[in-house]
């Protein structure tokens, strides 16, 4: 299909990428599409979404702050949505029904294990904050057979939640970030967005192991505060979420088109 009408909706939105990376996609499968950035007001968010579908809009990509509303607002929502209690993608199927998909956690594994070759399985895994971004990289971490996964956070009620939530899934363990201790693990991942901030989150260098792989959601034009704490404590692999950016887009893509575009130059490109 040509000309089909795709967007990214947050607020803010202009430091969006994703309209030069689905851009790209589309050059590379040779697809003609539009896909701009619609910035709305939290009290527009349903009204806009449907304006935008009832004008001939094919898919929409959600980013903060509307992804816990995205899910809500669906009709149906995939199983790992639905674990996520947040949505990033949307589409209309063939009965006019609004159905809501998350990509982000799938989005965040494919980067670390496609394209920087790490293995998740078996090994154990602490994941720094308990906010939506760590709630929807569990959602795709679980189904990895990590040995553990241990939540950690300022507010240890909102790691116990999560806990809850995904411990039939995973050998998980929540903690306040003061109780953790000198254990070491094999993959950090910061899903706090203290790099933002300049800051790191408030744990030793003892959480990283020989063989450890340390990865921040967050990303910069430069390395942020906790990858290069991460390089300088003696990660093997220390990296940024821009690849989780790409791959979760080009999951999108694929839910869309039926069509996975490559990665790796895309991620190269936006550097």
């Amino acid at each position: 299909m040509t000309n089909e009408l795709y967007a990214v909706v947050g607020n803010p939105i202009s430091h969006s990428k994703s309209p030069r990376i689905h851009s790209l996609f589309a050059s590379q499968t040779g697809m003609d599409l539009a896909y701009t950035a619609i910035q709305l007001k939290p009290e527009n968010f349903e009204a806009g979404v449907r304006k935008f579908f009832a004008d001939g809009g094919a898919g929409l990509n959600v980013t903060v702050p509307f992804k816990e509303k995205a899910f809500l607002l669906a009709d149906s929502c995939s199983e790992r949505a639905s674990l996520a209690q947040a949505v990033n993608t949307l589409y209309v199927d063939v009965d006019g029904a609004l159905v809501g998909d998350n990509t982000d956690g799938v989005g965040l594994v494919r980067d670390i294990k496609l394209n920087h070759r790490f293995e998740i399985r078996r090994r154990r895994i602490l994941l720094l904050g308990a906010g939506g971004a760590i709630r929807g990289a569990l959602t795709a971490l679980v189904a990895e057979d990590p040995a553990e996964i241990t939540i950690a956070n300022r507010t240890l009620g909102k790691a116990l939640q999560l806990k809850t939530e995904f411990e039939h899934l995973a050998n998980v363990t929540a903690l306040g970030f003061g109780d953790l201790d000198a254990t070491a693990f094999d993959l950090v991942i910061n899903g706090t967005s203290l790099s933002l901030e300049g800051k790191l989150p408030p744990v030793s260098k003892a959480v990283i192991s020989s063989a450890c792989c340390c990865y921040d959601m967050m990303y910069g034009d430069s390395d942020t505060v906790f990858v290069s704490w991460a390089r300088a404590n003696g990660a093997v692999l220390a990296l940024d979420g821009l690849g989780m950016l790409v791959e979760q887009a080009a999951e999108s893509f694929t839910i869309w088109h039926g069509l996975r575009p490559q990665t790796q130059l895309v991620i190269s490109q936006l550097r």
